[in-house]
């Protein structure tokens, strides 16, 4: 017999914080079975290094995924040693290093793009777009109010 979780007992903050817990968890483990070299988390930062207008510096990757620095930084060292990307020295400031996506991880992104793009209409099957906007809106506030509330704490330390 499946034993079945209700959320009325926790409230629906508390439901939805560890919904989105989960839901992430679940994700990462369907995504790294997608792909056959890297894991999830290594695609995502190959991602986020494609947001940026110039190659980014670890801190600033750090800042757009929400993880440290140390973590990012193992990341990229196992995208380095599997040839996704390089670091290169900043032309202005010598002390930084900056990541550049390789031709290796371009081939990575054409080689995936179709079956990405079915995966993701999978993924948001059924969903009202206006319902998704609204979702979207809606973790933008929240991140907004935790960025606020990391202010908040580093003040009363």
């Amino acid at each position: 017999m499946e034993n079945k979780i209700e959320f009325g007992g926790v409230g629906d903050t508390y439901f939805l914080v560890g919904e989105l817990t989960a839901l992430s968890n679940r994700f990462q483990a369907v995504a790294d079975r997608f792909f056959e070299d890297i894991s999830w988390k290594q695609c995502f930062v190959l991602i986020c290094i494609k947001m940026f207008q110039e190659p980014p510096t670890i801190n600033e990757l750090s800042a757009a995924l929400g993880s440290s620095h140390q973590n990012v930084k193992q990341l990229l060292l196992k995208l380095q040693k599997t040839g996704y990307i390089e670091f290169i020295q900043d032309v202005k400031d010598k002390r930084k290093q900056r990541i550049i996506r390789t031709p290796k991880a371009e081939e990575f992104d054409l080689s995936h793009a179709e079956l990405s793009d079915v995966y993701m209409k999978r993924f948001f099957e059924g969903i009202d777009p206006g319902k998704l906007k609204t979702t979207i809106e809606t973790l933008i506030q929240m991140e907004q109010n935790l960025k606020i509330m990391e202010k908040d704490t580093e003040e009363i330390k």
